[in-house]
């Protein structure tokens, strides 16, 4: 017969922190994201085009397409923000899930966008590649 697992009041208060400190530093990088979402969404379109990850016509519309993105993430409520992520989210060891929002957007939205021509790479790399640049703006 299996064991049902329930947790002491100890137990439920120590998970009931580790949840209001997840939820916390969410809060506080979207709060950051708005203050920084055109500077961040410029350094990852040039990024992508640096390290030869996406092939486009236009940087200034991967850098809109991706600008647009970073400000859905702001309005986007928690199931909206993990049913995007939901697919990658064991794609690294401890995510950013801002940078897990944006891997999935390039993969699954940006490449069908009229200015991309093709997106080169992984999707572990193209989340390193955003991740960079998010850690740069977002503390």
């Amino acid at each position: 017969m299996a064991r049902v697992f329930r947790p002491s009041n100890r137990e439920a208060r120590i998970l009931s922190r580790i949840e209001s400190s997840k939820e916390r530093a969410q809060r506080l990088a979207i709060e950051q994201l708005k203050q920084v979402w055109e500077p961040l969404s410029n350094a990852i379109a040039m990024k992508f085009i640096e390290e030869k990850l996406i092939e486009t016509t236009s940087k200034d519309d991967i850098q809109e397409q991706i600008g647009a993105c970073l400000q859905k993430l702001t309005r986007a409520d928690d199931f909206d923000i993990d049913y995007q992520i939901a697919p990658l989210r064991n794609l690294v060891p401890r995510p950013n899930f801002v940078s897990l929002y944006l891997t999935s957007f390039v993969v699954e939205q940006l490449i069908n966008h009229r200015s991309v021509e093709d997106i080169y790479g992984s999707d572990e790399e193209i989340y390193l590649c955003i991740n960079g640049q998010v850690a740069k703006f977002i503390h």
